[in-house]
């Protein structure tokens, strides 16, 4: 009886379009790769790397069509040029090999791939719009509480004023403020002027409390956001009893940072002040994280307390 052979698997294309692996057809594994991928992005990152890598290219480049008609290139492998050779796909997708050895067979082979990526694509967009949806909801429950909490003083102050008037537009001035602020969350015009905004936030503050500041820049953020979360607080500080307030802007190399400096009661007193726990500043602390900040409180040495919103630069 003779020996049997060993398998060999290069350069024999015999065992499918791109050789085996064990006794695995890579075709096969590139659908394997692509359906339990995290998304299709990484899935297709693979597989270009598996079709440069069993045909000896020198790059692989997979391209499909974009939202303004043309062609967009959503993987590659390698880096090199060669002889080119542009494979169509379905659905008007475009697979380039450069250099190497290209299987006739690889535009059909591809077929069941194709299948693939259109489920996942729809997968990732309808996991898309379930988020975005979420995050909507998530803004309009704070917008309603919100709502709730700054109208609260105005309609309490004309239900027992004699001329309910002033107060009656007062609050709705703040709910055209309310409306606009979330008009412009999401804008890419972003420019905010602290003392603008400051200028707007104490006008319910009591007289005799002094406000001081250092405002000498803008911030690259939108104008009422900015001024909702000035008005909260200010009125924080006014409630734990401050006499001064000192608002200034900082700025680094790699973050823009508005500060809110008091001489009331402190964090360290829980009655006098609500360390951030009140409906105000949880609200704010989200209308920052929106905004791709951190609103934090923090006391002061020289006592009182500081309030810091922080916004990273983009690079």
């Amino acid at each position: 009886m003779s020996a049997v052979a060993p398998l060999v698997v290069a350069p024999d294309r015999s065992h499918g379009l791109f050789g085996v692996v064990g006794h695995v057809p890579l075709e096969h594994r590139a659908v394997l790769e692509l359906a339990t991928a995290d998304d299709v992005a990484s899935g297709l990152a693979r597989v270009v790397a598996m079709i440069r890598h069993s045909s000896g290219a020198e790059c692989v480049e997979w391209w499909a069509p974009g939202s303004d008609g043309g062609l967009e290139l959503i993987a590659a492998d390698g880096d090199g040029r060669g002889r080119c050779t542009d494979i169509p796909l379905e659905r008007g997708g475009l697979l380039v090999v450069f250099g190497g050895w290209v299987d006739p067979r690889l535009s059909s082979s591809l077929a069941p791939l194709m299948r693939i990526i259109r489920r996942r694509s729809a997968e990732e967009r309808l996991a898309r719009t379930a988020m975005q949806l979420a995050q909507r909801n998530e803004a309009l429950e704070d917008f309603a509480a919100l709502v709730a909490h700054e109208l609260k003083t105005p309609l309490h102050a004309a239900l027992v004023a004699d001329d309910p008037a002033s107060s009656v537009e007062q609050a709705l001035d703040l709910v055209d403020a309310l409306l606009e602020a979330a008009q412009q969350e999401g804008r890419e015009s972003r420019s905010a002027s602290a003392a603008e905004c400051l200028a707007d936030a104490v006008q319910d503050l009591p007289a005799e409390v002094e406000i001081t500041s250092d405002l000498w820049t803008t911030l690259p953020l939108p104008q009422e956001p900015v001024r909702i979360v000035l008005r909260n607080l200010l009125a924080n500080a006014v409630a734990a009893g401050a006499r001064h307030i000192h608002v200034s802007v900082e700025q680094s190399s790699n973050s823009w940072r508005l500060l809110v400096d008091d001489d009331g009661v402190g964090l360290g007193d829980v009655d006098g002040y609500s360390g951030g726990s009140g409906l105000g500043l949880s609200l704010c602390r989200r209308i920052a994280a929106r905004l791709g900040g951190v609103l934090e409180l923090a006391p002061r040495t020289s006592g009182g307390t500081r309030a810091t919103l922080e916004l990273c630069r983009v690079a």
